[in-house]
């Protein structure tokens, strides 16, 4: 078994990673290969449109590396789906945007593999929370 150097973690876009900041000087510091990091996580995030992609890089003392992508964050999946630019400055006071249950079971069947919750209805509840957390209006939930 190889022994870990470091774990590095990034949000990138998805397959449009290059060598410059912040790749390269997260790679370059512990020696990994930065090219060989770009054109792997480029061709596995091919499918995933525009989105942000979380990727969670373990590099080895031998300067190999493994990647794990995760789901792209919440909030962008929020935005997304409520068609918004970005929340509200004033998440208590101001509306950004609407959402209805339907979306929020949506995102969460997409994001259950990453998240710390018992089913998709727990995580539906997490996902409306940060929805009103960012100031966006969430309808249709039922009482928890």
């Amino acid at each position: 078994m190889k022994k870990v150097a470091a774990i590095v973690k990034l949000q990138l876009p998805a397959a449009k990673a290059t060598p410059a900041p912040p790749v390269g000087p997260a790679l370059g510091q512990h020696g990994a290969n930065i090219m060989e990091f770009v054109k792997a996580f480029n061709a596995a995030s091919a499918s995933m449109g525009d989105a942000i992609v979380p990727v969670e890089i373990t590099i080895y003392s031998d300067r190999s590396f493994t990647f794990i992508t995760k789901t792209p964050p919440a909030s962008y999946l929020i935005r997304k789906a409520a068609g918004i630019e970005k929340g509200s400055g004033k998440a208590g006071r101001e509306k950004s945007g609407k959402l209805t249950w339907e979306q929020c079971l949506a995102i969460a069947r997409q994001k259950l593999p990453d998240m710390n919750a018992n089913d998709e209805v727990a995580a539906a509840h997490m996902i409306a929370g940060s929805a009103r957390s960012m100031g966006v209006e969430v309808t249709g939930v039922p009482n928890a």
